[in-house]
């Protein structure tokens, strides 16, 4: 999400950017009333598997740890029952494997996109299955099921999706790095509605910045704008920017993205500032041509 990170709950409009890194879903019959799930990570290991007894999808006082990858699973696969329950009740059961083409812990989605692949497998409206399972505000559910950059807001609570003209000139000296941990968003969104009294305005202020990145023609202007978008969401949140926090020497613009305090920013620099990032211990940077779709 490059712009609308939090107030995008609260009705603002959001500029995302699909990446091309995502997940597949593999499913195949089984035959003893029970899902044999495995997951894979980018480099090719399993990083979870388990099997889950359709008995466990059907009952609803959870047993599991909360915040385990089973019981996170679990709660998916029940909500897609109680939305579909011909995943239970006309099945034998069923193999499941699911392949990341990103690491997992880079945070790009690994849930949205499980969500948005199950809906799809089930014929099931995966917002809806979002909303009942762990919330947000679903802009990574319209991410995954698109291939190009998007305005995403929440009218009356229902997504309204539209087609960005965002195809910077500049894309070249734009840059992803990632700050060596994986920010938890529904923890953060907690935090967020910790901060949001007299929120109307910053919505209005957001989406303003908003509307005239998409018509920044200029690397300074867009630049300019991002940096007032961090300032204006530091008040927001009650929180220091990244740049300010992390690399105060940076020759550049930093913005958090998403989630503050984790995961990937975003870098505007003139020159390739990979040397720069790893020295700070940030060594995975990734030019914006080779993340966004």
């Amino acid at each position: 999400m490059l712009t609308g990170e939090y107030l995008v709950l609260d009705g603002a409009r959001a500029l995302a950017l699909p990446t091309k890194f995502g997940q597949d879903l593999v499913v195949n019959p089984a035959s003893d009333k029970k899902i044999h799930w495995k997951s894979y990570d980018a480099d090719h290991s399993v990083w979870f598997e388990d099997t889950i007894d359709f008995s466990d999808i059907r009952d609803e006082n959870d047993r599991e740890k909360q915040d385990s990858v089973r019981h996170t699973l679990v709660t998916m696969l029940r909500e897609a029952y109680l939305l579909n329950r011909s995943l239970i009740d006309n099945s034998d059961g069923y193999s499941v494997t699911t392949h990341l083409t990103f690491p997992k812990h880079w945070g790009l989605g690994t849930s949205s996109t499980l969500i948005n692949n199950i809906a799809q497998w089930l014929d099931i409206d995966a917002y809806t299955l979002l909303k009942n399972s762990f919330g947000g505000s679903g802009y990574d559910i319209a991410c995954a099921q698109n291939d190009f950059p998007l305005l995403y807001r929440l009218e009356n609570g229902d997504p309204v999706v539209e087609t960005a003209a965002f195809r910077p000139a500049f894309a070249s000296q734009l840059y992803f790095v990632y700050l060596n941990k994986k920010q938890n968003s529904r923890t953060a969104i907690a935090s967020y509605y910790k901060h949001r009294e007299g929120i109307d305005r910053q919505v209005s202020v957001i989406d303003g910045i908003t509307e005239a990145i998409l018509h920044a023609n200029t690397l300074s202007d867009f630049a300019e704008l991002l940096e007032k978008h961090e300032a204006t969401m530091g008040d927001v949140l009650d929180m220091t920017p990244v740049k300010h926090l992390l690399f105060p020497d940076f020759n550049g613009t930093v913005k958090s993205l998403g989630a503050w305090g984790g995961d990937f920013v975003l870098a505007i620099s003139s020159e390739d500032p990979k040397t720069y990032f790893a020295g700070k211990g940030y060594t995975t940077v990734i030019p914006y041509l080779d993340m966004v779709l």
